[in-house]
């Protein structure tokens, strides 16, 4: 890598085998972005806990899919709450529910975590209401503790979600995780889809960025002038694109590989076919809902 940005963030040195993202924790098995998910993740063998990150109105980082939390935790269920539910424009589409803008820290630890698709997990419902939504903190804490418990290092990969919408509410996410991230003593990559936000936290932290894209096609050069990995949409990889993004200088993460028939694309028996696909193709990791099954295929 010969960039600029490559030279002020660069990758951790490659690991013999694609690391393993956890993506919202071990998700396939828990409520996701739990430290339960979390800590299941990293026993299973995950390298990193990924944390998607949202605020609260007293400016803490929680994890959150999104700030809107009628799916994933109990808040329907407290009538103390009832007259905060509403209709916001979240990066233009109109979303009704509850927000954690809305809510201060000490009031989204009364809340607890629900499995957010129970349809497709049935089996993580028995986990509902048993645990709380952690802040960035936490996350950072419980990330230090299994790295040594573990006696490996337990990374973490947040996410920073909607951050646009977020610095329109005058609760920019980006200087808390700069804060929260100083001195954390634990591997990092910083992920989001929006480059501004990367541009933004590149200009202040050393950890290797990554952006995301649902869509194609990846402009891998772009990229490399800010950025020091790609995460795309799974069904956006192919060895070309795998070949394009090393040449650039960049790391190949994509994104999301669950073991529910609903997710596995046509062709693939299983998990496991999906993800060996995937390795031979040379991709350098993998989010998972099931990190003990992408620990097995690598």
């Amino acid at each position: 890598m010969t960039s600029a940005a490559a030279a002020r963030h660069p990758l951790p040195v490659p690991p013999p085998e694609a690391i393993v993202i956890a993506h919202r924790g071990a998700s396939g098995y828990r409520p996701e972005h739990t430290l339960a998910a979390y800590e299941l993740a990293a026993r299973q063998g995950a390298d990193y806990i990924e944390p998607d990150l949202v605020i609260t109105s007293d400016g803490a980082l929680v994890a959150r899919h999104e700030p809107e939390i009628s799916t994933t935790t109990d808040v329907a269920a407290h009538p103390e709450f009832a007259a905060r539910r509403t209709t916001k424009l979240l990066d233009g589409v109109a979303t009704t529910g509850w927000f954690t803008e809305d809510f201060t820290l000490a009031e989204l630890k009364t809340l607890r975590a629900r499995e957010r698709i129970p349809q497709l997990r049935p089996r993580n419902t028995a986990f509902d209401g048993q645990f709380e939504i952690p802040t960035l903190q936490e996350v950072i804490d419980l990330s230090r503790r299994l790295s040594r418990e573990l006696r490996r290092p337990i990374g973490i990969y947040p996410e920073t979600k909607h951050p646009a919408y977020h610095r329109s509410l005058g609760l920019a996410l980006e200087p808390r995780l700069i804060a929260a991230l100083e001195g954390a003593e634990v591997p990092v990559f910083i992920q989001s889809f929006e480059p501004a936000s990367l541009r933004e936290l590149g200009g202040e932290l050393p950890h290797p960025l990554v952006q995301l894209t649902d869509a194609g096609p990846v402009d891998v050069a772009a990229v490399a002038e800010y950025a020091q990995a790609i995460g795309p949409a799974k069904h956006l990889v192919d060895a070309d694109l795998v070949e394009a993004a090393h040449a650039a200088g960049l790391a190949v993460h994509p994104w999301t590989f669950r073991r529910e028939p609903r997710y596995l694309p046509e062709g693939d028996r299983d998990l496991a076919a999906e993800l060996g696909r995937h390795y031979e193709m040379g991709v350098d990791g993998v989010f998972t809902d099931n990190p003990d099954l992408a620990v097995g295929a690598r």
